[in-house]
């Protein structure tokens, strides 16, 4: 048996970059496609008004990320809030990544908002806070691909903070074993992040953008953290414990 996965695709990617990377959507089946619980993958991108049908059903809904603000007034934004807030009520599984992250932390009552520290690219370090058991294979500190000048400052009353760095303060946190979200991008390789530096040297400025470049000589690890969150989908099912 594999998990059953809804990916709820938050932007459309530049045109220069869709022949190659095609969309989020894509980029997590790739991730996902590495790990060693099995899943399926349907994806809806909710910016052009796709939802799953009332009828299906899913062990998680995972939310990507975007060049939109999480706290914009866009129509999409809005339909996509009322949709998370039910899946939540509901008790489904969701996730959450950079846009995804910020969302669901200001739907159950967290904060997000430009943040002070300007944009954060290229590869970061953060310290691992908290380990639960699907966490694994277990890490002390962890590195991702990043892309966002927007960031949570304030997390829901029952989040766990789970990484933290001094310039991302809240990296990543759970809600009890139903949210799960990551400020970084685990589905970035380094050709699309160098891509997306290179569009937006202007905006973020030479010296970040220089520092940024410099990091992607190392590796992240998107890879574990696409496990943690399959592990964290699939606790409590017991044919996939074993995993």
């Amino acid at each position: 048996m594999s998990l059953r996965i809804c990916i709820l695709e938050t932007d459309v990617l530049r045109p220069e970059l869709i022949d190659q990377y095609q969309g989020y959507g894509r980029m997590f089946e790739r991730l996902f496609a590495q790990q060693p619980i099995a899943a399926r993958f349907e994806v809806f991108n909710v910016v052009e008004g796709q939802y799953p049908s009332d009828e299906e059903r899913y062990d998680a809904y995972l939310v990507t990320g975007s060049k939109a603000d999480s706290f914009g007034a866009d129509a999409w934004i809005q339909t996509l809030k009322t949709y998370l807030l039910k899946r939540y009520e509901n008790g489904d599984k969701l996730l959450g990544i950079c846009f995804g992250h910020q969302l669901l932390a200001l739907l159950l009552g967290g904060r997000a908002e430009r943040a002070q520290q300007g944009w954060g690219v290229g590869i970061h370090r953060y310290e691992v806070k908290q380990r639960a058991q699907w966490m694994s294979p277990a890490l002390e500190d962890l590195t991702l691909l990043i892309s966002h000048q927007d960031q949570v400052t304030a997390l829901p009353e029952k989040a766990t903070l789970l990484a933290s760095s001094e310039f991302c303060p809240v990296a990543a946190y759970c809600i009890e074993d139903q949210v799960l979200c990551f400020q970084g991008h685990p589905e970035f390789v380094h050709d699309y992040s160098k891509a997306l530096l290179d569009i937006r040297q202007t905006c973020i400025g030479e010296p970040v953008y220089t520092q940024a470049v410099a990091s992607l000589e190392h590796q992240h690890q998107g890879a574990t953290v696409a496990e943690w969150m399959m592990r964290f989908v699939a606790n409590g099912k017991r044919d996939l414990q074993g995993a």
